[in-house]
């Protein structure tokens, strides 16, 4: 049923999700977390990368806008963490605003995604001219990123100062960068521009993710109790088809609840809107048409009444938690419906990674 309307009115069946981002979409085009919320570059274009393939181009475009006019001279944007900001158990919901979100980071991550965006947009729109306009901050951004990769091919996770000490490298991480490069290597083929410096990063990025895990969590604890360290190197394209099978099949009763979703971490009854819904596209992206539509299935029942996510479900209190509807988890499910469904002309930006 849910298929049927969606394919259907996009505009209609999205309008409470979109127009809770647009809400969170301040004067200035950054779109934050939540109201005063923390803000980062990769949540930001998250929720702009939905709103193009919605039709909304005034707010898109603000949202582009934004990177452009605060991208600093490195070629990162300043961001905070959201576990960083103040929590009240009691009620499930973030206290706090961005000013008590602690020091500011500039993530590889969170700059690289501006190629994934800028790929998307052009996707959408088909516009060789608003990609130009893009390009210096495409460029600026993926100096920046690997101007932070190693000899070994692992991207620390953020830029060093007195906020990021640890050099380190991140799975998650490192494969949405890796996707981003592929993105970023794509816009500059459309604007017949050289770049095999990024083609080599790209290469001896993938090689390290698939066969140097000792280059990752060297300073934290391990980041393989989370789902996205199990599923992001199948969503950004590192996996065979058949090796990503095996690997998502594997894990697929530590991580899934059938019927609820996927869960953020394997030790706790919490399961995420936002993973799930990239799981369904990376389930989409290995030809598991009927698991995927499944998946982004289970996320109809997380709405509120307005037609938003919410961020995630304690599924054994049977309670939201936290209690937020952060733009980035609607985001993503319209990203994972675009996907499965072909809803635009964007709908491949996951499901195409050769170059």
């Amino acid at each position: 049923m849910t298929e049927k309307i969606v394919t259907k009115d996009k505009i209609k069946f999205f309008k409470g999700s979109s127009n809770r981002i647009i809400e969170l979409q301040k004067n200035n085009g950054s779109i934050t977390w939540f109201k005063e919320g923390v803000f980062d570059a990769w949540n930001h274009l998250e929720s702009v990368m939905a709103l193009n393939l919605l039709g909304y181009k005034k707010e898109k475009d603000l949202g582009f806008d934004y990177l452009k006019n605060y991208q600093l001279k490195d070629g990162s944007w300043y961001g905070q963490l959201g576990s960083t900001v103040e929590f009240d158990e009691d009620s499930g919901a973030f206290t706090g605003e961005e000013s008590d979100a602690g020091s500011f980071i500039r993530d590889t991550n969170f700059a690289a995604y501006i190629a994934t965006a800028s790929w998307h947009d052009y996707l959408v729109n088909k516009s060789k001219e608003d990609l130009i306009k893009l390009w210096p901050t495409i460029f600026n951004a993926i100096n920046f990123v690997i101007g932070n990769q190693s000899l070994e091919g692992e991207i620390r996770w953020a830029a060093k100062d007195e906020s990021a000490p640890n050099d380190d490298a991140l799975i998650t991480g490192c494969c949405s960068i890796y996707k981003s490069l592929i993105s970023a290597i794509k816009c500059a083929k459309i604007l017949d521009i050289n770049v095999d410096e990024w083609k080599q990063s790209l290469e001896k990025l993938g090689y390290a993710i698939k066969n140097k895990p000792e280059l990752f969590d060297r300073t934290w604890d391990s980041k393989q109790r989370f789902s996205m360290d199990w599923y992001y190197p199948v969503l950004c394209g590192l996996i065979s088809k058949q090796d990503a099978k095996e690997k998502l099949f594997s894990k697929w009763e530590t991580f899934v609840v059938d019927g609820v979703g996927c869960k953020c971490v394997e030790d706790q009854p919490w399961v995420t809107i936002a993973e799930t819904a990239e799981l369904a596209i990376a389930l989409k992206k290995i030809g598991e048409n009927k698991l995927a539509k499944e998946m982004i299935s289970y996320t109809h029942q997380w709405r509120d009444d307005e037609g938003a996510y919410w961020m995630g479900r304690q599924y054994e209190l049977e309670v939201f938690w936290p209690k937020e509807r952060p733009p980035w988890t609607s985001a993503a499910v319209i990203l994972a419906y675009d996907a499965i469904y072909e809803l635009s002309n964007g709908s491949s930006l996951f499901l195409d990674d050769l170059l």
